[in-house]
């Protein structure tokens, strides 16, 4: 009789084995991330003094994800992706005390060969654009594009965050070197259902050359409704001669009634090995409001990045903040970066 029954949970083992092995072949599961710090002296333009900070993040923030992918047949997919913010300087979630658990992007979709459709919490694709036009990638902390873009201490010309909740989003297959995208943030507004976030995207590759055209309509910031929408567009290109890459930006943005800024920025990373490059960036913006004197800010960023492997870098960098109104002011800092 025991060596029926266990004859019998031998079998339901080799079973339920059997059954996981399938689902692990229809099924992918990939951990993932990126962790970095950084140490310095920072100072904005206007500030009274300079700030000692160590801080969780750099060149890019700090983050824990988690992706999958099931073959539904036919040649579709389910996907998702569920990825988290976190502070690696004090071990907090989040980039700030407001984000959600799941604060980099939160969706479920599906994915053929017509394309990519998702629903959920997504990055903003200006923002993810501003990745590949700038040396300093899409960095909150060292990049002049980005921070006189996103960061309110810097001017934060597009209004919202980097990160749009209730979206619905299609991207298109690659085709010739172009790949589009289509997003509709749903604003949640009862009786108000044109409140509502759009943004329309495409990136163009073909060789060594890259450009970007982002173009959006912000009326909901993360979850309160504006009393005026903002429009903005960025465009921006890329092209990689070898011994240099060069970069260069145009944004406009505008609110009826309010303000209007304008931004330039150029940039170029230049290889001085096989591991390290250096990088520089200048964005200037000109910020317009009715009945006040035009404002101007200058922002520029020279570092050197240096490679230790594949997956691991350290690098330091020197940014110079001037406003129209303010004095010139000062930041330095140098980092670790590491994926996963």
């Amino acid at each position: 009789m025991k060596s029926r029954k266990t004859g019998m949970v031998a079998g339901l083992l080799v079973g339920l084995g059997s059954l996981f092995a399938m689902n692990v072949q229809a099924q992918s599961l990939e951990i993932y991330g990126l962790i970095g710090t950084y140490v310095g002296s920072f100072k904005r333009s206007g500030d009274a003094a300079s700030v000692r900070q160590l801080g969780g993040g750099g060149l890019n923030t700090s983050f824990l994800g988690f992706r999958g992918k099931e073959d539904l047949g036919g040649g579709m997919n389910a996907i998702f992706a569920l990825e988290s913010f976190f502070r690696p300087d004090t071990g907090e979630q989040g980039r700030n005390a407001t984000d959600p658990f799941f604060s980099r992007n939160a969706w479920v979709g599906f994915e053929g060969n017509a394309g990519r459709l998702t629903f959920g919490r997504q990055t903003n694709p200006t923002y993810a654009a501003m990745s590949q036009l700038s040396p300093f990638g899409n960095s909150v902390v060292f990049s002049p594009l980005t921070l006189q873009s996103f960061v309110a201490t810097y001017g934060s010309n597009i209004v919202g965050d980097t990160v749009w909740n209730n979206v619905i989003q299609y991207q298109s297959p690659t085709m010739g070197g172009f790949r589009g995208s289509l997003l509709y943030g749903l604003g949640e507004v009862a009786g108000h259902p044109g409140v509502a976030n759009m943004g329309l995207h495409g990136t163009y590759v073909s060789g060594k050359f890259l450009a970007a055209l982002s173009a959006q309509r912000v009326r909901v910031n993360i979850s309160t409704p504006l009393p005026t929408q903002q429009d903005a567009w960025l465009a921006g290109a890329t092209y990689d001669f070898g011994v240099v890459r060069v970069y260069g930006n145009a944004e406009h943005t505008s609110i009826e009634g309010d303000r209007t800024t304008r931004l330039f920025d150029a940039g170029l990373s230049l290889p001085v090995s096989a591991a390290g490059s250096i990088l520089m960036e200048v964005a200037q913006s000109r910020i317009e409001m009715p009945g006040k004197s035009d404002l101007r800010r200058t922002t520029s960023s020279i570092g050197y990045d240096y490679r230790l492997s594949k997956r691991t870098d350290v690098y330091a960098v020197y940014s110079n903040d001037k406003r129209s109104n303010a004095g010139s002011a000062g930041s330095a800092a140098v980092a670790v970066r590491h994926t996963f």
